[in-house]
């Protein structure tokens, strides 16, 4: 049962209050301070969810992001609190084990407007950017530079948070949206914590193109919440496949992407069935990643 695809909309644990459903995750509520994440198989792409899941999906994410909460808590404090499904008292034996490897207990948290979204390379919507004015999110950069250009240094375009389309936000925008002090606060983590992803990932050969944050407060502390450095939030490309001028492969769900760019599709509700020579594609190199950042194959995949 822990091999199965779980969607999760329709199936899910009854005996728990289901707050929130969003493209990816499942949130529930444990008690006044604490919430349920859930990570399902779900994926979407150009802010769609496709009908069928990526096999394992939610279990990768589960394990990239605990693992990177648990290794910057020296850079910012987070909102996890644990994994282990039987630290969840109201989840029946059958749903721990169809859940396990998927859940992040939690602290709640006030999340801010924004996402933060850093770049450290030129690509996506940015490289488009930079085309026509030559900046990204009103972030001025040098003339010259090429599509996958790396920059000088890593830097902040962050975005509002839309249910459907998240909109580019210069720095004074979200700064003016969220205040002074929190913006200062999660500019200079989201920075410090893109160099740590940098660092932690180019010996192991995968370069940190950009990637996006989210932050929360509790009692006006700032913690980092949602995800943390996962192949849904950040674009990773093989460091051996980098050269500027070109658009190096994904080590994520570029590959869906890419498949769905071939279709007569228009990007809108319905979703497209999905090839399932695609849909295994994607599902291995989400296990990849993980093994690769974390060192082990995540927990359930192969129980």
């Amino acid at each position: 049962m822990k091999n199965e695809t779980y969607l999760g909309r329709e199936d899910r644990p009854r005996n728990l209050k289901r707050i929130a459903s969003g493209k990816v995750r499942d949130v529930y509520e444990i008690d006044a301070q604490h919430l349920l994440f859930v990570t399902t198989d779900r994926v979407s792409a150009f802010d769609v969810v496709m009908d069928e899941g990526i096999p394992h999906k939610g279990s990768v994410l589960t394990a990239i992001s605990a693992w990177w909460f648990n290794n910057t808590r020296d850079v910012i404090e987070n909102h996890l609190v644990s994994t282990r499904v039987e630290d969840v008292a109201a989840l029946e034996p059958e749903w721990r084990e169809r859940l396990r490897g998927r859940i992040m207990i939690v602290r709640r948290a006030l999340p801010t407007t924004v996402e933060w979204v850093v770049r450290g390379y030129l690509a996506g919507s940015g490289w488009k950017e930079y085309q026509k004015s030559r900046s990204v999110c009103g972030v001025a950069l040098p003339a010259g530079l090429n599509l996958s250009s790396k920059l000088e240094k890593p830097i902040l375009t962050p975005t509002t948070k839309d249910e459907h389309h998240d909109l580019p936000l210069t720095p004074a925008q979200a700064r003016e949206r969220v205040g002074a002090a929190l913006f200062d606060a999660a500019h200079a983590a989201s920075i410090e914590l893109f160099k740590r992803g940098t660092r932690t990932l180019e010996p192991l050969g995968i370069l940190l193109a950009d990637t996006k944050f989210e932050f929360g407060t509790i009692d006006g502390r700032l913690i980092l919440i949602d995800e943390a450095l996962t192949p849904d939030s950040s674009r990773f490309w093989p460091k051996e496949s980098w050269k500027p001028g070109t658009n190096p492969p994904s080590l994520d769900k570029q590959v869906l992407r890419d498949w769905l760019e071939t279709l007569e599709w228009n990007k809108e509700p319905p979703a497209p069935r999905l090839d399932p020579a695609i849909v295994a594609r994607v599902s291995e190199r989400y296990l990849e990643i993980c093994e690769k950042i974390t060192g082990s194959t995540p927990v359930g995949v192969n129980a």
